[in-house]
């Protein structure tokens, strides 16, 4: 048994390093625990807590932990990503401010997270050009660079059915960060794309190989080619070495890992674009390159698994949209009878993450608790009910409903559906 756990704690990683504790440090501080997998005689996979570090009672009588190669969180900071066999959502809820630490920057994908060696990659721009070109990472980050923040969502991020979900399980599916590459108009001007193209396809170097077909149009107003994320390399999960960006537009299309560009005059109509990620509307008909992502607001403080006091209680929470710059977000506290306007953290940024807060007494009484995001276009959050008309479904893409929480007379904080 002793062997096998061994084995399992090189092969599998643990939330914390687990390190060895002698019997005096222990009786010097507090020990603070960490989570190990290790497997049990049955054979069963499960997590053992085991010491992390000793916490002097005072540690000004102690010198701290030297310098090191590379920053670390406190261990008793443990945000983490809410995994699946696609997808891993972001923590919404244990997040402050508007920018995602990158560790905890959704993922979804369709192959894997491919290993690409960055001394190999190449990217191919051809097609409707004057003159087909590759280049190598180092040839992009030759070119006049561009740092921007915005967020990136997928168009799928939605779910509701239980109550008990928190934020990160209704629309964990979005990130923001600050993005740094070369502007893709900028290489379309050094291949000589030609005026009468309309579309461009974009191709990952995943096992999927995943593909879209992207309007020119896009390139030429803020698409980027980006290989810093946080003022570092992309992580793995995030197209490393090089990926699309498409400021606003659904998560999909902003294709990882990108190795191929064609230039065309017509959409490829690939498999993303036509069995994939195209929606119902009513009437009986599909909708198809629904690229821009709508408003939408979310509550995050507070919210499920949350327990508020009776008081004054700061509501809080993010709002976005693919359109521009959110111009206003509404809180109600009684259950969308009445709205009033909650403060936006500046500086508002176009197709950004922007935090907005609301300062509410709780007297003690059951209510519903809500926000709608309103963008500089005029467009309105809708309700699920106005959702579920217009598209005749009660879920899917683009599926961006406000979200309402029930706050329970004990204070416990629940998530109303279908409302």
């Amino acid at each position: 048994m002793e062997k096998k756990r061994k084995v399992l704690e090189t092969q599998l990683p643990s939330v914390v390093p687990s390190v060895k504790i002698s019997r005096r440090r222990m009786l010097g501080g507090a020990a603070a625990l960490g989570l190990v997998l290790v497997q049990d005689s049955f054979g069963k996979i499960i997590q053992e807590a085991q010491p992390l570090f000793d916490v002097p009672k005072d540690p000004t009588k102690r010198l701290g932990v030297p310098p090191g190669i590379l920053g670390t969180r406190s261990p008793y900071e443990q945000p983490g990503k809410l995994p699946s066999l696609t997808s891993s959502r972001t923590p919404l809820q244990d997040l402050f401010g508007t920018i995602t630490p990158a560790d905890l920057h959704f993922e979804r994908n369709h192959g894997g997270v491919p290993a690409i060696d960055p001394t190999n990659y190449e990217l191919v721009i051809h097609g409707m050009v004057e003159k087909a070109m590759r280049f190598t990472l180092h040839d992009l980050k030759r070119f006049p660079s561009f740092t921007r923040t915005c967020f990136i969502e997928c168009s799928g991020n939605f779910r509701s059915g239980n109550t008990n979900l928190s934020p990160q399980e209704i629309c964990g599916l979005t990130s923001q960060s600050e993005w740094t590459g070369v502007m893709l108009s900028t290489l379309f001007r050094e291949v000589g794309a030609d005026s009468k193209a309309t579309w461009f396809l974009a191709e990952g170097n995943d096992a999927a190989v995943m593909t879209r077909s992207i309007p020119m149009a896009k390139a030429y107003e803020d698409a980027m080619l980006v290989y810093a994320q946080n003022g570092e390399a992309l992580r793995p999960e995030q197209g490393y070495p090089v990926r699309l960006l498409l400021p606003g537009w659904e998560g999909n299309t902003q294709v990882k890992w990108i190795r191929r560009i064609e230039i065309a005059d017509q959409p490829f109509m690939t498999r993303e674009e036509t069995s994939k990620y195209t929606e119902n509307i009513a009437g009986g008909k599909i909708r198809q390159f629904s690229f821009l992502m709508d408003a939408r607001s979310i509550i995050t403080f507070p919210s499920y698994p949350l327990q508020i006091e009776k008081g004054w209680v700061e509501i809080r929470g993010i709002a976005w949209t693919g359109r521009g710059k959110i111009t206003q977000v509404e809180v109600s506290t009684d259950e969308g009878r009445n709205w009033k306007q909650a403060v936006l953290q500046e500086p508002v940024l176009s197709k950004a993450h922007t935090a907005f807060r609301l300062l509410w007494y709780w007297d003690g009484r059951q209510t519903i608790i809500k926000s709608r995001a309103i963008d500089e276009t005029g467009y309105y959050q809708p309700s699920y009910q106005e959702l579920v008309t217009a598209r005749e479904s009660k879920g899917g893409y683009h599926f961006n409903p406000i979200t309402a929480w029930e706050v329970k007379k004990d204070g416990t904080i629940w998530l109303v559906n279908d409302r």
